[in-house]
């Protein structure tokens, strides 16, 4: 089913760029504009300035993010990989008291349309980062960052398909600031590349980051298509550079994404209070007097069996943790269209009944307008009590299974329901869409 292919990747001149971890960058959907900034002091040669660059005199970022590009490629700051590579990436990084190691794949991968089935996504998107990152595509000509894919497989996954890698040093290795390490394999092997497409040859795709720009690359695509007469389906642009995780990998990790609301009146409260009598039970729990020792780690919000949606700011300094009363009652509010899998995820819950049933938040301008993100539930409940937000959502993270459910089932979450840790730095290598 999934076409996995290795590709010529740009990477840092070892000779010139000795120091790897200096020129990486997170992705630019996490990257805050004082982290931008850092990347940019960091290194004149980051990858920053070209996943998230700076204007430059003349040109809007976007142009000179290619001018960069051919600049970098000139000067030797990047090269060309001589044969066509799979990239294979470890991260460690600790968690829990302990050190975990995930394997990663990053290769190219046949595009397919959504409702082939053949690369699944899960969660909602909005058009404008789109329209960023296709600009950026079209000005470059390059994936510069890797989106993150899972795949299923009941024999070992990526350990199992490179058994030669054990014990084989790793080409490069990168630490980024939070601590997480990355060592990165160079497979040019013509007999292990054979093995590794004929394993993801019936295998099915999980879309777990990067949802805009595997959007982004079916429109380039598509308008690189009509500028060719005769096409082959083999050129560079019909692939998109992706990292490929085991989905049963107790490294791969989830966290969730908190919701903060502003913006509401009195009224809006009560009907809040009078949504959440209907549907859902409520524990009201202290909290401690050290934000600094709130830990809403994986299953921090665990009650019995159901995993609840806690407020805060409408009971003092305490949590208010919610459980559905009766799921039955819930379900009259929830299409038909849409049950499922998708009912029993707690964000999905809180979108259709909390947020959009009781408060009214629902649809993209509405959630614009009143809900903000944070990965941070102490920095949320600090924001509630500065009396910038009214109120916080904390939610648990959202298990694997129940992603890999709902795509199969062809729904979609809320956008930002999931933060798969950790993320493949941008950096590590640059896929080509111009080499055919």
């Amino acid at each position: 089913m999934a076409d996995v292919q290795p590709f010529p990747g740009l990477r840092y001149n070892r000779e010139l760029c000795r120091d790897l971890s200096a020129l990486i960058c997170p992705p630019y959907d996490v990257m805050s504009t004082e982290g931008q900034l850092h990347y940019h002091r960091r290194s004149p040669f980051n990858v920053v300035r070209l996943e998230l660059g700076l204007e430059r005199p003349g040109e809007d970022r976007y142009q000179g993010a290619a001018t960069t590009l051919r600049e970098w490629l000139r000067d030797g700051v990047l090269v060309a990989e001589e044969r066509p590579a799979l990239y294979v990436v470890e991260h460690r990084f600790p968690q829990g008291g302990a050190l975990h190691r995930r394997l990663g794949l990053t290769a190219r991968v046949r595009l397919e349309a959504p409702e082939s089935g053949v690369v699944r996504p899960h969660e909602a998107t909005t058009r404008s980062p789109g329209e960023d990152r296709l600009r950026l595509t079209r000005a470059c000509q390059a994936n510069v960052s890797p989106i993150m894919g899972m795949f299923r497989d009941q024999d070992g996954g990526l350990r199992a398909l490179f058994p030669e890698l054990e014990g084989r040093s790793p080409d490069l290795v990168a630490e980024d600031d939070g601590g997480v390490g990355y060592a990165v394999w160079v497979v040019t092997e013509e007999q292990a590349i054979a093995r590794a497409r004929r394993f993801f040859a019936d295998k099915t795709l999980y879309i777990a980051d990067g949802h805009h720009r595997y959007l982004t690359a079916l429109a380039y695509r598509d308008e690189r298509r009509q500028g060719q007469r005769s096409p082959t389906g083999d050129e560079a642009y019909n692939f998109v550079m992706m990292g490929l995780s085991w989905a049963q990998d107790p490294a791969l990790l989830t966290l969730p994404t908190h919701r903060l609301v502003h913006g509401l009146d009195a009224h809006d409260l009560e009907r809040l209070d009078e949504g959440v009598a209907a549907h859902f039970q409520s524990e009201v729990l202290p909290l401690p007097g050290d934000l600094g020792t709130l830990n809403l780690g994986p299953g921090a919000l665990q009650s019995g069996d159901t995993t609840p949606i806690a407020i805060y700011g409408r009971h003092g300094r305490h949590l208010c943790l919610l459980t559905a009363r009766e799921r039955d009652a819930i379900r009259d509010i929830v299409p038909a269209s849409e049950r499922g899998p998708l009912e029993e995820v707690d964000v999905y819950l809180l979108h259709r009944v909390v947020l959009g049933q009781a408060l009214g938040i629902e649809g993209a301008e509405r959630e614009a307008q009143h809900l903000e993100y944070t990965r941070d539930a102490a920095w949320a409940i600090s924001r509630v009590d500065s009396g910038e937000y009214q109120l916080a959502f904390l939610l648990n993270p959202i298990p694997v299974a129940s992603v890999l459910a709902v795509a199969d089932s062809g729904h979609r979450m809320p956008r930002k329901s999931t933060h798969f840790y950790p993320k493949t730095p941008v950096g590590l290598v640059v896929n080509p869409l111009w080499a055919d």
